[in-house]
């Protein structure tokens, strides 16, 4: 039995994903998943926008990406960082526009972006330590939780604000933060590309 409940009840962030609602974009993510799973340079390069957005504070552009994410490396963090963003569905912002993740499209305004994380799935326990064998205080699905600058920093763990004298833990595998990395697509002269996949804010 859980030791205690988290004080205040935490807003569900349910997942979203609209990629069926237009067969093309559908069609278009499940190739470039697949490419992605082969560590496919060139299929990659071949839908990414020769303008991508690849940060907020320079010019940006496919040289720049090649660069930033040692592309033709087959160790290169874009196939995790990009497969993890499409695994996590996403919206339309507009009729030809798809942002992925969820946990970026739809995150509600009222929460800050740099203080709280989403849990990205069901049933996830909320531990005392940073530590699998850890007693479990409570378990949430799908919410939107504060973070906390109290607890205890160990890799693979997210420390969770639970009140103002508790902290919580989190397996960071299931934590999003809504300014981690982010792709947007877009349906242009009769092809869809990545036209920007940036992190922070």
């Amino acid at each position: 039995m859980l030791a205690v409940a988290l004080v205040v009840a935490p807003i569900q962030l349910l997942p979203v994903d609209e990629a069926s609602t237009r067969p093309d974009f559908f069609s278009f993510r499940a190739s470039l998943q697949r490419a992605i799973a082969r560590h496919d340079t060139a299929a990659l390069l071949a839908v990414i926008d020769p303008r991508i957005r690849n940060s907020f504070g320079d010019d940006g552009g496919i040289d720049e990406f090649r660069t930033k994410w040692k592309a033709g490396d087959p160790d290169s963090e874009i196939w995790e960082e990009l497969g993890a963003v499409l695994a996590l569905g996403g919206s339309f912002q507009d009729a030809d526009t798809f942002a992925a993740p969820y946990v970026f499209s739809k995150w509600p305004e009222k929460f800050d972006s740099f203080e709280h994380v989403a849990v990205t799935g069901a049933n996830v326990r909320v531990r005392a330590q940073p530590d699998v064998t850890a007693s479990a205080i409570d378990t949430v699905s799908f919410a939107i939780l504060p973070t906390s600058r109290q607890g205890s920093n160990k890799e693979g763990w997210t420390a969770i604000q639970i009140d103002k004298a508790r902290v919580g833990y989190v397996s960071s595998a299931y934590v999003r933060s809504p300014i981690d990395y982010r792709a947007v697509f877009r349906f242009e002269d009769r092809r869809w590309r990545l036209v920007s996949f940036v992190a922070g804010d």
